[in-house]
């Protein structure tokens, strides 16, 4: 598996461990692989298992095998494809974010067209990667996720981006759009506005002149007070209310 994605590009890491996610679990990463072509399914597993961190607790063959096996092995990760028969992987990851506590879900797809990035996030995804990733990109993805951070292939962000363009282009403006956003102090709507541009942490307090503490306590409180779910949710809301404009950066 070779391919220029890197995880590298994601949202930065998340302020706080998401109670309803692994970040706090002790030991190796359980992971679960659910992807309809078993040759993937068991090359994903193989190589995830070569790994002392992680644990593959199970694999599933669609999207309601994912939910039940992700359920009953308790999985902290499953990497989801996305086109998968009866149940996709879009369905299942909106079932499985549901209700606390649930895995973070990786979705592993060779589409990356708009309308996949998209539902994918909307649905509760904490990742988007492209299955032509390295061994070590795939590593590295899963333990971004399980750490509780957000991840995006470089060409997935683009597509998303983009895609938020185009949806602010075909609609009027609305009144109110960006009203959620009125709970934030300065200092939390200026911590969005760079989460959306793809900061980590250390980059946020780089920019901000303070310590990387700081920094989580307003990830944390912004997330809070928006009722968002984790840094992803953040970036989209921060396009959708209009903070970031896409092509203004």
């Amino acid at each position: 598996m070779t391919g220029p994605t890197d995880p590298a590009d994601h949202a930065g890491p998340a302020a706080h461990p998401d109670p309803a996610g692994p970040a706090g679990r002790a030991g190796p990463v359980r992971v679960v692989v659910a992807d309809d072509h078993e040759v993937v399914r068991a090359g994903f597993a193989g190589l995830l298992a070569t790994q002392p961190d992680f644990d593959v607790v199970g694999t599933a063959h669609d999207g309601a095998d994912a939910i039940r096996v992700c359920r009953a092995r308790r999985a902290d990760v499953v990497l989801m494809d996305v086109r998968m028969p009866g149940v996709d992987g879009i369905e299942a990851t909106a079932r499985l974010t549901a209700d606390p506590p649930h895995p973070r879900v990786l979705i592993l797809t060779t589409f990356d067209l708009d309308e996949y990035v998209y539902d994918a996030l909307a649905a509760g995804a904490s990742g988007f990667l492209l299955k032509d990733v390295t061994a070590e990109q795939l590593f590295a993805a899963v333990r971004v996720v399980a750490a509780g951070e957000a991840l995006l292939a470089p060409a997935v962000t683009r597509r998303l981006i983009a895609e938020f363009a185009r949806l602010r282009a075909a609609r009027p403006e609305r009144d109110g759009a960006a009203a959620p956003l009125a709970a934030l102090t300065p200092r939390e709507t200026e911590v969005l506005r760079l989460l959306a541009e793809g900061l980590s942490n250390p980059e946020l307090a780089a920019r901000l002149h303070v310590g990387e503490e700081t920094v989580k306590t307003h990830v944390s409180r912004l997330l809070a007070k928006l009722g968002l779910r984790d840094r992803t949710q953040a970036v989209v809301m921060a396009y959708e209310t209009g903070l970031v404009v896409p092509g203004s950066r």
